[in-house]
């Protein structure tokens, strides 16, 4: 290395390169996972997420006449473009 670089440089570059390693080896290794894992809706383990039981309610919120107009008037900026 050139004298003009420190040890705190030297020692940073191998920390970096040592992290990029790892990186790379870690994302082949979920590439492959995947690859040869069989094809269906989901991969996760069976249990993995509770069932859901029933749909969510749907919610609203009663406007205003002031707040319809509003929101009539953004509609017409909207389909204006």
């Amino acid at each position: 290395m050139p004298e003009h670089v420190s040890i705190l440089q030297q020692v940073g570059l191998a920390i970096l390169v040592v992290a990029t390693v790892a990186w790379v080896v870690g994302l082949v290794r979920l590439v492959r996972a995947v690859a040869v894992a069989p094809p269906g809706p989901s991969r996760l383990p069976a249990g993995a997420l509770p069932a859901q039981s029933q749909a969510p309610a749907v919610e609203s919120v009663p406007l205003t006449a002031d707040e319809q107009d509003a929101f009539a008037g953004l509609v017409r900026q909207f389909s204006r473009g």
